[in-house]
């Protein structure tokens, strides 16, 4: 089998070159189960492809040495009946928020620019076991800090889909490799929108998990009550097969979630007949995009054709959560990097960015004595409340329908040099992680200008198999997911 093939496939008046990374992981594994594709090939051509495109967008932050990736593939491919999992022989990608022993982790920043860990993450652990293959440690927002993926001390990553933008963040390296086919799947980190928030803005497809779904041991932290570790792929289908194989107990994370993990796979044909999708109506007013409101509520359409019921809600006490997410995330994340000193990691604090800083010192600030009980225990208040709303909203409806950004992807600087809209960028994610609920960001539209708009839909605790199953089922009946950016 040739790497690639040339075909002419038309999507809005758009042509690419199909490859071998196109097709979902169940074709994929299914290719390699029946030998008529080998793992060797794949990761072959994903080192191609990274080769071409990663100088272009500045996606990666460390790439696994290819021969190193290639005897790993060798490996899966002689001993094929060893791996079980559908995972098994298929290149992946990892934010480098996630400890990898004997490989470098830096989370972006300088201050660990040199640092090899002793041990390795538990999602790293469960890919590794499942015979995934990790090529790279992915570009992001120094500690998660950013919605853009500027503030990185690695240089930014470019938009795919124009080169001028931001891919979004934190998991922009993630998000922009995977738009360009340069693997299948990759893990991210969504503390109040890293995952969803670059989904939207490349044309790709993020999981946000429930809290304590997938263990965090091994994440290098922002703000622990809120950080959740998840899947990102081209279809939620894909999502489907990922979670499958990281979630679930972890003794060595206390905080992960002793319930049983379904199959989400076989879950994603679910009947949705007599599901009700929630939409809450104060978010579809001053301060998001037209084209993105116009892009998402079309797809009401599409969602009752498929079996859904919709009601129109309000949801006003939202409106406080990015308050609440950053008082609350920034006192965390203020005591998180209190440890990052050269005595353990070799560079000190002045290597610190400047968005890194400003979190840090409004953390201090509220955690701070005469402004705790002002500041932090108000926002812990008003966390419960989010709880209550959220709770009331799903008394109607089984799903929300939100938007994941108010935005397109903005050109470089536009963000970082106005915090106050660096801050607003967020205004739709945030909620979600104060409450620990799981969300999923899809693809939805184009903008006329041709940059990728999501939507997310936000489930119950622990619904991430309805979530994924209307996704799913969302997809297999529109083509967004299925366009890519002109770089290929």
């Amino acid at each position: 089998m040739r790497l690639k093939h040339t075909t002419v496939i038309s999507w809005s008046s758009l042509y690419f070159e199909i490859m071998l990374l196109d097709q979902s992981i169940h074709q994929i594994s299914t290719l390699l189960r029946q030998k008529n594709l080998s793992s060797v090939e794949l990761v072959t051509e994903a080192y191609q492809t990274i080769k071409e495109i990663n100088p272009q967008i500045n996606a990666f932050i460390t790439l696994v040495e290819q021969n190193l990736a290639l005897k790993q593939a060798r490996n899966v491919d002689q001993n094929r009946v060893k791996f079980t999992s559908p995972l098994a022989g298929i290149p992946y990608l990892l934010k480098d928020s996630y400890v990898t022993q004997s490989l470098r982790t830096t989370a972006a920043s300088a201050v660990l620019q040199n640092f090899i860990p002793p041990y390795s993450a538990t999602v790293y652990h469960r890919l590794e076991d499942s015979g995934a293959i990790l090529i790279g440690k992915m570009n992001m927002d120094a500690w998660g800090h950013g919605g853009s993926t500027e503030n990185t001390d690695f240089k930014p990553t470019k938009n795919p889909y124009e080169l001028s933008r931001v891919a979004g963040g934190s998991s922009g390296g993630p998000a922009a490799a995977l738009a360009c086919r340069l693997a299948a799947f990759a893990i991210g980190e969504d503390t109040g929108g890293s995952i969803r928030n670059p989904a939207a803005w490349t044309n790709t497809t993020g999981l946000k998990v429930t809290y304590g779904r997938v263990s965090r041991y091994g994440c290098i932290a922002y703000a622990s009550s809120f950080d959740t570790v998840g899947p990102m792929a081209k279809t939620a289908a894909d999502c489907a097969l990922v979670l499958k194989a990281i979630a679930g107990q972890d003794p060595y994370d206390a905080t992960s979630a002793v319930q049983p993990v379904p199959d989400y796979y076989q879950k994603l044909t679910q009947s949705l007949k007599g599901k009700t999708i929630g939409i809450p109506t104060d978010l579809y007013g001053d301060g998001l995009d037209e084209p993105i409101k116009t892009a998402i509520l079309k797809q009401k359409k599409v969602f009752q054709a498929l079996g859904l019921k919709l009601v129109e809600l309000k949801m006003p006490l939202l409106r406080y959560g990015l308050a609440v997410y950053y008082l609350i995330g920034l006192s965390e994340t203020s005591s998180n990097l209190a440890r990052y000193d050269g005595l353990r990691f070799g560079q000190d604090r002045h290597f610190f960015t400047t968005e890194t800083m400003r979190r840090i010192m409004i953390g201090t600030y509220a955690l701070s004595a005469g402004y705790y009980d002002a500041y932090y225990r108000q926002a812990q208040k008003g966390r419960t409340l989010l709880i209550r709303e959220y709770d009331q909203a799903f008394t109607h409806c089984d799903v929300l329908l939100m938007p994941v950004n108010p935005i397109s992807p903005p050109k470089f600087g536009e963000l970082i040099a106005d915090p106050l809209t660096n801050i607003m960028a967020d205004i739709y994610t945030v909620t979600q992680n104060p409450v620990g609920l799981p969300s999923l960001a899809v693809p939805c539209g184009f903008t006329p200008n041709q940059l990728p708009i999501g939507l997310q839909l936000v489930g119950q605790l622990f619904a991430e198999d309805l979530l994924l199953a209307i996704g799913h089922q969302y997809q297999q009946v529109t083509t967004w997911h299925l366009q890519k950016p002109q770089l290929l």
